[in-house]
């Protein structure tokens, strides 16, 4: 019987990383199969070439899939390659091909290699060295993943930068002229606007000179782990790794977390006419579910508001929770307005904007303005498109002028913990000697509007939780967000901060303002700073634990307390209370007193 004749399609693969590895290209390849093809007489109908393409599993390799096709059909009866690696290096798919030579009667040759598939101790043979090429594909990719691994480490993270960050010498460090948009996305969701809101706002004001700004831009920047300084490798595979503090972060932590727990509970924001304080903070006593807000209009004009459960049927007013809410509220609000609109920004000012970042972001700024004046000279750009390329980048060297001037001037300023302690005793003061002008100056809960108590809610509390007595409601606790509730602890533990009790004192009921240990050197300065400002007086006194009563040995009906405080730390030295009496020290300020 006449032997069939071998009608070939010739495959011809090659990688980058081959080519640099090994050095055979496609046109050597072609040579040397056409060189195989003629020695042995066998017919070519066909070149298959995929160039740049990996033989892994999975990859899309175009023309090996036509080149199958072309078997299947009869067109080809015989596959050449180089070696068998240009096929495949994975014993998955070189099992997938002897069962395709078999049921298709389409033989494999191979320059590099005497193999014949038709008996066992070929396919053996065959399998063996396909194990040994499936093993360099292994271990090539461990000797990447290493090396990958030590460069994203060194912050050298293997994407486009994102909003916010640059590449400086392969590097992912911030970019001082759009980072300010990405903070201000995340300052403005965690206030509580929705994606669309943000991206209409920013469309309205063509920030970064942009007016295609949607909401699944807003949404994929709030869900990028880079800003809080981490990085996620192959996010979208089964097993994705996760590396911490890898570049320098936009936003903290904290910041970025309690933002994803806001899109858990509040996917959009909708726009209401009337305005829930607490919505989306309130969860129903028996399912747990978020309470929706409503309200009804009484005849006089007032408008009462409540919370309710779809599920359960349950209604809550807003009234019990404000009550709940007011026996500590200002504190947090004082502690608001001192801290966080007072200090922190300027101290977030000296650290967040470095001088030589700024000083060297604005030299690129005029570098790349006076190259776009170049281009425009010489005809590169038309007139409408480099004034909007030059009012964007005006635009940026104006704001880190302004970040550099303030800059400078915070280089000049040290806040203190020492600080907040004497900004709120002389607050306290004032409010005592012009209560009116003071009143005026200084918001408290009751002043505010019920949109600055929604937006305050929204930015200190996480949730507020419920329980059921009898027929009717009451709050049980208030979960405040974690990174308020540590500051304000810290500071308190630390004694920069105090607190107000209801206490006795000499057979009165009454509230004080009552901080923790602070050492006496310090309490001595404290006083010398507010003498700058107030005539101060200092007692000392005790404080009997089992009667919880104050015993100072002169009290003045003219003199009001500014604070108390233990002159020993008695929360170390007396941690079970078995001291009969604690001493204390009183900060006192006279009512008649000038300025």
């Amino acid at each position: 019987m006449e032997e069939e004749k071998r009608i070939c399609g010739l495959y011809l693969r090659v990688s980058t990383e081959d080519q640099v590895r090994e050095g055979f290209s496609i046109p050597e390849q072609k040579e040397r199969l056409e060189a195989f093809c003629k020695y042995n007489g066998y017919e070519i109908k066909e070149y298959y070439t995929d160039a740049g393409i990996s033989a892994k599993t999975g990859n899309h390799r175009p023309d090996f899939e036509r080149m199958i096709e072309d078997g299947k059909q009869g067109k080809i009866n015989m596959i050449v390659a180089y070696k068998m690696d240009r096929l495949t290096r994975s014993m998955w798919d070189w099992e997938a091909l002897i069962k395709y030579s078999q049921e298709y009667g389409v033989a494999l040759a191979f320059v590099c290699e005497k193999i014949d598939t038709s008996t066992a101790n070929g396919k053996l043979y065959s399998r063996i060295m396909m194990s040994v090429a499936q093993n360099e594909i292994e271990r090539t990719s461990e000797r990447t993943k290493v090396g990958l691994a030590g460069a994203i480490k060194e912050g050298h993270i293997p994407h486009r930068a994102c909003l916010g960050y640059k590449h400086n010498n392969k590097k992912l460090v911030i970019d001082h002229t759009t980072c300010d948009v990405v903070i201000r996305i995340f300052n403005m969701y965690h206030e509580g606007a929705s994606y669309q809101t943000i991206s209409n706002i920013f469309n309205k004001e063509q920030v970064l000179g942009k007016t295609n700004w949607c909401d699944s831009t807003i949404y994929n920047i709030l869900q990028n782990e880079v800003y809080k300084g981490d990085f996620v490798h192959g996010k979208r595979t089964k097993h994705p790794t996760y590396y911490e503090d890898v570049v320098e972060p936009l936003i903290s932590k904290e910041l970025w977390e309690e933002c994803q727990q806001q899109k858990k509970n509040n996917s959009r924001a909708y726009k209401r006419n009337l305005t829930y304080i607490y919505l989306q903070k309130l969860k129903c006593p028996k399912c747990n579910h978020i309470l929706g807000g409503k309200a009804t209009k009484k005849k006089n004009g007032n408008v009462y508001y409540y919370y309710y459960c779809n599920e359960c049927k349950c209604s809550i007013k807003e009234e019990i929770v404000d009550d709940f809410m007011k026996d500590f509220i200002n504190e947090i609000v004082e502690y608001d307005s001192v801290v966080n609109q007072f200090f922190l920004p300027m101290m977030k000012q000296k650290i967040e904007n470095p001088k030589d970042d700024l000083t060297k972001e604005i030299k690129e700024q005029n570098d790349k303005l006076e190259r776009i004046k170049k281009a425009y000279i010489n005809g590169v750009f038309k007139l409408e498109e480099y004034e909007k390329e030059r009012k964007v980048i005006e635009n940026n060297i104006e704001n880190l002028e302004v970040k550099l001037s303030d800059t400078e001037i915070c280089d000049d300023l040290k806040f203190t913990p020492e600080d907040i302690l004497v900004k709120r005793d002389i607050d306290f003061i004032n409010s005592i000697k012009y209560p009116t002008r003071y009143k005026q100056e200084n918001k408290s809960w009751n002043n505010f509007t019920r949109e600055e108590k929604a937006n305050f809610i929204m930015n200190y509390v996480d949730e507020i939780n419920l329980t059921q007595v009898k027929k009717s409601y009451e709050v049980e606790f208030v979960k405040f967000r974690e990174t308020i509730c540590k500051s304000i602890n810290d500071l308190y533990d630390s004694g920069y901060l105090s607190r107000e009790m209801p206490i006795i004192f000499d057979n009165e009921l009454g509230n004080i303002r009552i901080s923790s240990y602070l050492p006496k050197e310090k309490i001595a300065e404290h006083i010398i700073r507010l003498k700058q400002f107030y005539d101060v007086g200092y007692y000392e006194g005790t404080y009997n634990v089992q009667n919880q009563l104050f015993q100072f040995d002169y009290l003045n009906e003219n003199h009001t307390i500014i604070r108390v405080f233990p002159l020993e730390d008695y929360s170390k030295i007396n941690p079970n209370q078995e001291l009969e009496g604690h001493k204390f020290g009183m900060l006192y300020i006279k009512d008649k007193n000038e300025f």
